[in-house]
């Protein structure tokens, strides 16, 4: 009898445990678990994005009930990338004006934020489904407001990776177990510079093989320019960055340039193996899921790090007695979903080579001149970015020294 008892009570308790989980998805769930339901939205979109330019003219019949689509036409290829974006970005946008400045969980807007998944998985089949009503006009227009979203998506990422590579040279060089951080910085600085070097040495074998080559040349040498003038900056006895920051730079700079001199358009005679591109193998396969796959994680990572653009830290810690209601949420909510809704722009941009007007074979990704061009603004901007953050604390303390 005993038993049975603890049996039955043992079922009660799980069926309490699900009714709670699933109470908890309806309403309000944990704000670190809603996160990677966003992410997954954000991966499904892209998947839609991508099936519209790449497969779009099966559904030829199904489109030509959308009055937008004008015969089916218009909802293909880019437009049809277009338009999915438009959806994605709708619906972040939503969420980010509802969600802004909230401050403090177990709110309406916290609630809204971590739970009520069915109502909001319902609304963003709306928003995807509503661009496809819109005339070709009103996406063409989108399509041109995409190309400034998407830069600045990007220039919230390349903020938000400096910050991460700051912040990682302060734990190494922090005081608690100084001797061994040493010899872990020297040992992932010297690993980042042979890197750098390493990938420097292939990209001019690989990507500039004749001295015809002057546009591959040009990128590949003013990249090690660059990054030769981040350290000696960083080394320099006024700015003293040490070695770590220049080095892990340098290895995104690097990472840039190939990204930029891989976009160019296939065929080019300066690109190896350039005619094994045109046929859509396991590898072409692989790298498409690859890049999908990075720009998800890039504006997942990207979004929950809005410490990064905060002027003023709150240094006092909240006090340990604070009732539930004062407890401040954990990031961002509204900076997150800015973040993606630029992001939606950004993936949008990838996957129509920055050019409505430029076809893109299947399986492919950011490939065109223009995608090119963007990279490598991108790398330039970074370097940019780097050193002027290196370089101004010594002006603001030399007009403050002077001032005073």
């Amino acid at each position: 009898m005993e038993a049975g008892e603890s049996n039955s009570d043992s079922a009660r308790r799980v069926i309490s445990k699900d009714s709670s989980w699933c109470s908890q998805f309806r309403n309000a769930s944990n704000p670190w678990m809603a996160r990677y339901i966003y992410a997954l939205i954000f991966l499904v979109s892209n998947l839609l994005a991508w099936a519209a330019r790449d497969y779009g003219r099966g559904a030829l019949t199904e489109m030509k009930r959308l009055k937008g689509c004008n015969g089916g036409k218009d909802c293909l290829d880019a437009e049809g990338v277009l338009r999915v974006s438009l959806g994605c970005f709708i619906f972040y946008i939503i969420m980010f004006l509802s969600t802004a400045r909230t401050s403090k969980q177990n709110n309406v807007r916290d609630t809204w934020h971590s739970g009520w998944w069915s109502v909001k998985i319902a609304l963003w089949v709306v928003t995807t489904v509503i661009p496809f009503l819109l005339p070709s006009e009103f996406i063409q227009i989108y399509g041109e407001v995409a190309h400034f979203g998407a830069g600045v998506f990007l220039l919230i990422q390349l903020i938000s990776i400096i910050s991460f590579i700051t912040w990682l040279d302060e734990c190494c060089e922090s005081e608690k177990y100084p001797a061994s951080c040493q010899i872990h910085v020297m040992l992932f600085a010297t690993t980042a510079y042979v890197v750098c070097l390493v990938g420097i040495i292939l990209m001019y074998i690989w990507y500039a093989p004749k001295p015809s080559c002057l546009l591959n040349i040009f990128f590949i040498t003013w990249t090690l320019v660059l990054l030769q003038l981040m350290t000696s900056v960083s080394l320099h006895p006024k700015v003293d960055a040490r070695i770590l920051t220049p080095g892990l730079m340098g290895l995104y700079v690097v990472f840039l340039c190939w990204c930029a001199i891989r976009s160019e358009p296939a065929g080019e005679n300066c690109i190896r193996k350039s005619d094994s591109a045109n046929k859509t193998d396991w590898l072409s396969i692989i790298s498409f899921v690859v890049g999908i796959l990075a720009i998800v994680i890039a504006t997942f990572s990207t979004g929950i790090d809005s410490k990064c653009f905060q002027i003023r830290k709150n240094e006092t810690p909240p006090a340990e007695d604070e009732g539930d209601d004062d407890v401040r949420v954990p990031y961002g909510y509204g900076f997150f979903h800015f973040v993606f809704a630029t992001g939606a722009m950004y993936f949008a941009m990838l996957l129509i080579g920055w050019n409505s007007h430029h076809p893109m074979r299947k399986l492919t990704i950011d490939v065109g001149w223009t995608s090119t061009w963007v990279r490598i603004v991108n790398e330039w901007l970074a370097v940019c970015v780097y050193l002027w953050k290196l370089i101004a604390p010594i002006i603001w303390n030399s007009r403050h020294t002077g001032s005073s």
